[in-house]
């Protein structure tokens, strides 16, 4: 099993390399309106977004800078097949402009224009990103009437193309419940809020081109693939950045395409590449940990289970989980300039990890845990 990868360093405004309809999945996290970094980001875009904070006119660069990346919806929109999804991390932006403190709030912004271009909103993630930090309250402190409640929360806005997704054929549906989710995974991961998720560190980013990039944690858009597509899908980022997405779509067993107008991350993505293998692996293999530690509580607490999983033989708690199976990455390939290769092993054991003693004997096969190596 393989799975193909690309990075094509060009305009999100105008995909013509995608076809109509070619996308499965949309993950991705643009520059924000209104936050100082991405300031210069916009004023390339669109030199009227100079103007108007020239004129301190925040309402008129906050719409120029949103008309900018309605052109992206606008191709996002198209390429999504029917049926496919698209996640949007995105946050709210506050801002002094000529002594004026205020909120912009590009989520509602992002979901009117997305709406509008004929995709249906569900019911968004809410990701809490806590601090500690001692002046993180905003104004005058205790003081009433002059303080502002911190913004510690950014948003995952969900959409879909279309109607529910088909998956008519016995392969289609095969290759579904292969990609299943486990039973504590999924009550995890869709609650409409993500408390457990810190901000990506960028400290192997060089400082200029960290300017530029506001990467979000690998588990973010990792989490979001394997809720909203299957295996051997199609995913895209229209703002690559980093590359995050695109290693999170390798980890998943999906195809994955990024599109991104600065060619500095080029090298970036590349060195992130050389440790996808290992990295993946023991990603798969903290998942199976978390599993095992599950389902030791859960016997000792609520009893046996009813069900078993016919990969690893380990206890699960639905029968939709007995097929759920993990591809180890077996070996990644550059095959040319931003194109990447995944070759995956169809033995859902993780070979690079040092098996445990499991005490939980099942199925087709005793399992082992698989312990994760950080």
């Amino acid at each position: 099993m393989k799975t193909t990868h690309r990075s094509l360093f060009q305009n999100a405004k105008k995909m013509k390399t995608l076809k109509s309809g070619s996308i499965d999945l949309v993950v991705t996290s643009p520059p924000y309106p209104m936050i100082e970094m991405w300031d210069e980001v916009f004023k390339n875009w669109n030199p009227k977004v100079k103007t108007a904070f020239k004129d301190n006119d925040g309402g008129a660069a906050f719409e120029l800078m949103h008309q900018a990346l309605d052109d992206v919806w606008k191709e996002v929109a198209r390429v999504l097949r029917n049926g496919g999804f698209a996640c949007i991390n995105i946050g709210d932006a506050v801002r002094t402009i000529h002594d004026n403190f205020m909120l912009y709030p590009n989520h509602s912004r992002i979901l009117t224009s997305l709406y509008q271009k004929g995709l249906s909103p569900l019911p968004a993630i809410i990701w809490r990103k806590q601090t500690n930090a001692p002046n993180k309250f905003m104004g005058s402190g205790v003081l009433p009437a002059g303080a502002y409640v911190t913004l510690e929360h950014e948003y995952v806005l969900v959409f879909r193309k279309g109607g529910k997704r088909e998956f008519g054929t016995e392969k289609y549906r095969a290759g579904r419940q292969n990609s299943a989710l486990f039973w504590e995974e999924r009550n995890q991961w869709f609650s409409d809020v993500w408390m457990d998720l810190k901000g990506a560190r960028q400290d192997q980013v060089d400082k200029n081109v960290r300017k530029r990039s506001g990467a979000f944690p690998f588990e973010l858009p990792y989490r979001l693939i394997n809720m909203y597509s299957v295996k051997g899908d199609t995913v895209l980022d229209p703002f690559l950045g980093t590359g995050t997405t695109m290693l999170a779509a390798m980890a998943a067993c999906r195809n994955s395409v990024g599109v991104e107008i600065d060619q500095n991350f080029s090298e970036i993505i590349d060195a992130q590449f050389g440790s996808i293998v290992n990295f993946s692996n023991d990603h798969i293999s903290e998942r199976l940990r978390r599993h095992e530690a599950f389902v030791k509580e859960r016997i000792q607490t609520k009893g046996p289970l009813k069900h078993t999983n016919c990969h690893y033989g380990f206890p699960v708690i639905m029968n939709q989980e007995k097929n759920l199976m993990f591809n180890p990455l077996q070996s990644a390939k550059k095959t040319e300039a931003g194109c990447f290769e995944i070759e995956y092993s169809e033995d859902p054991e993780v070979k690079n990890i040092h098996p445990q003693e499991f005490p939980v004997e099942s199925g087709k096969k005793n399992y082992q845990q698989l312990e994760l190596k950080m």
